[in-house]
């Protein structure tokens, strides 16, 4: 009898994640376009990362090197993002920033790598940036937001 009841029990918690529960909330960004004008509009590397979540290459973006003054935007709508004050070498191969243009990045949870990553998109458009961890530098933030090269546009400063 204890068994049965334990396999009633089992199979109605089981029940309970249904699918509703699992699917993702879908965001209503304020620049919205349909998979293909995203396909026409961005190079093949660019669709990859902004619409498709994917990851370029360590060391491959040009972008990771760059040490002028100015604005990152995001390639797909042009929305300012980080602040080129607030890059720095991580080493890890893709450009890193301790901290985002507020309002202009939001987050939400990655588990595609079997543990739990904080992923950063375009408040503006949705596209995927990259993610953010928590080995920044300790004299600023902590935190390094280490984004695709390939979802960022670089805009040098009036001054530059």
């Amino acid at each position: 009898m204890k068994k049965i009841l334990f396999l009633i029990c089992s199979l109605v918690l089981l029940s309970c994640n249904s699918k509703a529960q699992q699917k993702k909330e879908q965001k209503e960004f304020s620049v919205t376009k349909t998979e293909a004008e995203w396909k026409a509009e961005l190079t093949e590397l660019e669709y990859y990362v902004l619409r498709e979540a994917g990851t370029e290459r360590p060391f491959s973006s040009e972008l990771n090197s760059n040490k002028k003054k100015g604005t990152y935007v995001c390639a797909a709508c042009g929305t300012p993002l980080y602040k080129s004050e607030n890059k720095f070498d991580s080493g890890t191969g893709w450009p890193s920033f301790d901290r985002f243009i507020e309002g202009n990045v939001e987050f939400s949870t990655d588990n595609k790598l079997g543990y739990t990553r904080n992923e950063e998109h375009c408040a503006t458009c949705g596209g995927h940036l990259g993610h953010v961890f928590n080995d920044g530098p300790r004299e600023t933030t902590g935190k390094r937001h280490c984004i695709n090269g390939a979802a960022l546009d670089f805009i040098p400063a009036e001054n530059e």
